[in-house]
Parts: structure tokens; sequence; C-alpha cells
């Protein structure tokens, strides 16, 4: 229900803003409500379902998500699909952490592997299937059926949950649930995305811009504070001690944020200026999650067998090079002569770098806090796509309905490829800080190769391809 929802929004995005004759300001609110709620909720939800029951707090998080999804297919309006977006990501984090957790804590260690294998297998396969689901729900009828879609989807996912799904919780948990810490990070990231999505717009001296801005800053170092003071906090400060930690945190950050900007741009790029229609929108970028589906495995067993660094450094700098061919998609261009091989360059580089970043994330945190460091890099990667959503169209030049007009977004999506690409190439210099030997048993502790063990909502969602989301 979540990767069909994230793909059918990349798709949709221009049907959207034709009907309700949305601005590039409006058309990023739709895209960054959803992933602003998602990122600074993710964290605190994955606790919500350990202490209050892992299928509880999943079946509230479908309900929530199903009803949310009614909600923007009702929508009338810009500023209703974006709150209605925004409750919608309050349901994506109560429901993501909890599907993995479930499989871990229900099935004996010797059946794990099989269990988790099947759930990122089917995983891969609605990514997969995403873009041409949600291209033929766009032109059969209209883009509310991407979203109405959801719900009888939600009412099966309650049915089979409540019959067949185990409850389960850590009763071990500990200490107060960081309430504080999870409002100042959600303020802070809504205050400077506010700020960078409004000030195109109405100008950097505009109050509302300024007092966005300034209670975002204050917010976010307000939440770095208690991260450091408090005894039970969100992010355990120390985890940044690790040079390696911080510095695939980092590579995540900005790899992340290109690949954000890369792909809500695409979209709107082969639909308006090559004139797709949204199946054929949605079809042009499944070469990306095929290579990804038949590669990332290989590459995650190539870094644990000769460690990850190769593969973080050149990683990020193939999919630099996919982003420069895909600055040749143009008016007029070929699928074949022109996007078919720069998403397949784009797509090598996303399987070198995605499995060996996160396998590298999670062996260099302490194994105790092997799932709070897993959701820590999956809320990194959703804050980079938010930022780059929000900030790009600036960048690029974009504002108003210039994304209707092929000759404006071409000449924005051509700026705006160069800057993501250098954004990649950043990425690939900063894993030089990484350790190579951090996949190796010996590094990697006691937890040995299981961090299911101690890790009951690692791969919050694991990482998408379908970046708009």
């Amino acid at each position: 229900m979540a990767m069909l929802d994230g793909s059918i929004v990349n798709v949709a995005l221009p049907r959207i803003g034709a009907e309700f004759d949305a601005s590039v300001a409006g058309l990023q609110w739709i895209l960054d409500g959803y992933l602003l709620a998602l990122a600074a909720l993710i964290l605190i939800a994955g606790s919500l379902g350990d202490r209050f029951g892992r299928r509880r707090v999943f079946l509230v998080g479908v309900v929530w998500f199903g009803a949310a999804s009614l909600l923007c297919g009702l929508a009338v309006s810009t500023p209703m699909l974006v709150v209605t977006r925004v409750l919608q990501g309050v349901g994506g984090a109560l429901l993501t952490p909890g599907s993995l957790a479930i499989l871990q804590s229900s099935f004996a260690q010797e059946d794990r592997p099989r269990a988790i294998g099947a759930w990122s297998g089917l995983g891969g396969l609605a990514a997969a299937a995403g873009p041409l689901v949600g291209g033929l729900l766009v032109q059969a009828w209209s883009w509310r059926l991407g979203f109405l879609i959801n719900l009888p989807v939600a009412v099966a996912c309650v049915w089979l949950a409540r019959r067949y799904v185990p409850e389960s919780r850590d009763e071990t948990a500990e200490g107060r649930l960081d309430v504080t810490g999870s409002v100042l990070g959600a303020a802070g990231l809504a205050g400077v995305t506010a700020a960078l999505v409004e000030a195109p717009a109405r100008g950097v001296a505009d109050p509302l811009v300024l007092v966005a801005g300034a209670v975002g800053l204050v917010a976010l170092a307000a939440f770095v504070v208690r991260q450091r003071r408090s005894a039970d906090p969100l992010v355990p400060p120390r985890m940044f001690a690790d040079r390696t930690f911080t510095a695939s945190n980092a590579l995540t950050f900005v790899v992340y944020a290109a690949l954000g900007g890369v792909m809500t741009l695409l979209v709107l790029q082969l639909q308006v200026s090559l004139r797709y229609s949204p199946t054929a929108a949605g079809l042009a970028g499944l070469p990306i999650t095929v290579v990804m589906l038949v590669l990332s495995g290989r590459s995650g067993a190539l870094a644990q067998r000769i460690g990850p660094r190769l593969q973080l450094v050149a990683g990020p700098f193939v999919l630099a090079a996919g982003m420069l061919l895909l600055t040749r998609v143009g008016p007029g261009s070929s699928y074949l002569g022109t996007v078919l091989p720069a998403v397949l360059v784009f797509g090598l580089g996303l399987a070198a770098v995605v499995a060996p970043v996160t396998a590298t994330v999670l062996a260099a945190a302490p194994a105790e806090h092997a799932g709070v460091a897993s959701g820590v890099n999956n809320a990194i990667a959703r804050a980079g796509t938010l930022l780059a959503i929000a900030v790009l169209p600036a960048v690029a030049g974009l504002s108003g309905e210039s994304y209707a007009d092929p000759v404006a977004l071409t000449a924005g999506w051509r700026v705006s490829l160069v800057v993501c690409a250098g954004l990649a190439a950043l990425g690939g210099l900063l894993a030089l800080g990484v350790s190579n030997s951090v996949l190796k048993p010996e590094h990697v502790g006691p937890q040995g190769k299981d961090h299911g063990q101690h890790c009951l909502h690692c791969a919050v969602d694991g990482p998408p391809t379908q970046l708009g989301r």
C-alpha cells in the first residue's frame, strides 16, 4: 500500500497540478507534507510498537493511512491535499516500522531468514509494479483513484492481521518515550522546510519565511541539546562518536537528497516535456527498480566480502554519471537512445550504494542500538529527500506554474541534475571516511550476523526506489 502510494503520487503530480492550478510550491508541499510527518515520527513510532504492542500500532497505522487516503482522494484544493498528505505520513510512520518487527518477533530464529526474504521480495515486487499500476490508475480515471485504491487494501490488511498475526511487545522496555524530542524534531523540520519552500515566491525577507526559518533552526538546536541531555534520547549522541557511523549517515543524506530531486523531477520532465502518458512515464523508470532487484543482494554480499568502502565511493560517482546522462533528456528525445541508457547507469549506481550503506550503518552502531541506528538512517534519508524537494525548484529557477512549460522545465531540469550530480559525488568523497573492516564479524560484535535478535524495527521501510514518497 505504501509503495504503490509513493509511485502513484509521483506519476500523478502533473494531473494534480493541472486540476488544482497548483504552483511549484503547492506540488512541493504535496510531496514534502508526507515526508515531513514520516521523517519526524518514524523513530518514536517504532518505540510505540515495542511498548504498546506491535500489531496494535501496526493496525492503527493501517487504519489511519487508509482514512487519510480517503481524505486525499476527496481533496478539493491544494491546501486540503497537503493537510491530508501530512495525515497520511503519520499513518505511514505508524505502520512501516511494525511490518518487519512483527516478522522478527513472530518467527523462530531458524525460520526468520526465509520470512524476511519473502518480506523483502514482496516489497521489491511492489516497487517494481508501482510505476505501472500508478500510471494505469491515473490514466484510467483520475489521480484520485491512486489514493482511493488504498481503502480495500487497508481493509484486507486489517482483516488478515487480526486473524493471523500474533501480538508482541518488548517486555523489557524501560525509560520514558521522548515525546518532547519528537515534537522538537518535527517542528524543526517543518520550519526549515516551510522557509525553503515559500522563500522563492514570497521573498527571503517575508515575515512568514523569517519566522518559519527561525522557529525551525531554534527547534532543531533544541532537539540536539535535548538528545545530549536526556536520559532516554531518541538518538543516543554517542553513536555519532563513531567516524564510520557519522560518515555513512552523511553519505545517506546527500545521496538521498540527490535521488529525491531526480526522481521527483523525472516524471514531470517525461510527461510535460516529452509528452509521455502517466503509464509511459511510470514505466520509463522501471529499469531502475529491476536493476535494484537483480543486483542489490549481490552488492550487499560483495561488500560483506571485500568491505564496503569501494562501493560506497564508486556507487555515488556512478549515480552522478547517470544524472549527467539524464541532462540529454529533453523535448524530442527518444527513450531507447537517451532515457534508457541514463536510467540504467543510474540504477547501477543505486544498486552499488544502497545495500552497503544500510549494512554499514547497522554494523557501525553498538548492538543494543541497532534498531535506533536503522531508524536514524531512514529518517536521515527522508530528511534529505524532503529538503531536496524544498530547495531544488528554487535553485533551478522553477516557480509559479513554470513546471507546465516544457522549455522552462527542461532548463530547470538540467540545472537540477548538475546540482544533484554534485551532491552524489560529495557522497562518494564522504565514503572515504568509512572503515573498510566495519562488516567483518569481529567488528560487528556479539550479535553476529543476526541483527534481528536485537533490532525489532530495524529496516523501517527498506531503501526507497520511488523516492518522492
